[in-house]
């Protein structure tokens, strides 16, 4: 709808309708999931059985919760080592990847910013298989010609956070891209009339201004790490993140210490969205 565009009162009725119908359509499913962390029963289904924070806090069988599941608690910890890394590599990368198509003219340049942005399109799974494909290839080759067992080329931790780094540096990038291009270069220039090195014209100029988007992207990268799931399933090992762990349960039966877990994961990508976005405020301010 188009505002400036006269509108009737039932077009405007219709419109205000279907909007509203839309986000209830986004909120029930998460509202539902979030209401049976503390129904009082073993199932995260109707009837309700009453309030309860078993699901959270309790520790004798068979509400065991969520701060008392071994296996849970283990795989957050997973999930947050991988997404640390994750996060540092896809922002570094990044950084250097906008500086380079921004800044940069160089043969070859559309091609390699087509080829950065492949993972984009590609399947999860797809990705994952070939990382898996070429990885297991490689250390199989390595193996035979050196007798040395390379286990960082096998499923487990490290590929996991390599196949998730392969497509998150591409948001990253876009991201800082998209700021860097709004940057006046004429204030590094004047930096370096004053004496300023290259490197501390873009410590002390560039990089402060290119702040709000490189949180963002960190941001971002955090969450997409914690909540990705066909990547990593292809690569993981023997430690499980999160959401495998919680995939692993869910076959097992759904309990409603899964609904608990999604409702503290809400919680978490509201808050780091919530500082993400009060960041760039002071920043415009």
């Amino acid at each position: 709808m188009i505002p400036t565009v006269p509108q009737s009162r039932y077009a405007l009725g219709l419109y205000k309708a279907y909007v509203v119908a839309f986000f209830i359509y986004l909120a029930m499913p998460l509202s539902v999931v979030c209401i049976f962390a503390f129904n009082n029963d073993v199932f995260p289904s109707l009837p309700w059985r009453g309030f309860t924070l078993d699901w959270f806090f309790g520790n004798e069988a068979p509400f065991i919760g969520v701060f008392h599941e071994r296996a849970i608690l283990r795989s957050i910890g997973t999930s947050a080592f991988v997404a640390l890394w994750v996060t540092v590599l896809a922002v570094t990368v990044g950084t250097c990847n906008a500086f380079l198509f921004v800044r940069h003219e160089f043969k070859g340049k559309s091609f390699l910013y087509m080829l950065s942005l492949l993972p984009l399109i590609i399947p999860g799974v797809i990705l994952g298989i070939s990382i898996l494909v070429f990885f297991s290839a490689t250390a199989n080759t390595l193996e035979d010609a050196t007798g040395i067992w390379f286990d960082a080329l096998r499923p487990g931790l490290a590929l996991v956070i390599l196949g998730q780094f392969s497509f998150i540096t591409t948001f990253a990038t876009l991201v800082i891209s998209a700021r860097l291009q709004k940057f006046d270069p004429s204030l590094e220039e004047a930096a370096l009339n004053l004496g300023a090195s290259n490197w501390g014209a873009i410590r002390q100029i560039t990089l402060p201004f290119l702040l709000p988007a490189i949180v963002s992207s960190a941001v971002v990268a955090m969450l997409m790490s914690f909540e990705n799931f066909n990547t990593t399933l292809m690569l993981v090992g023997s430690d499980s993140p999160l959401t495998i762990t919680m995939f692993d349960k869910l076959k097992q039966g759904s309990t409603p210490v899964l609904n608990a877990v999604s409702l503290l994961l809400i919680i978490i990508s509201a808050a780091l969205g919530l500082i993400s976005l009060l960041f760039q405020g002071k920043k415009k301010a």
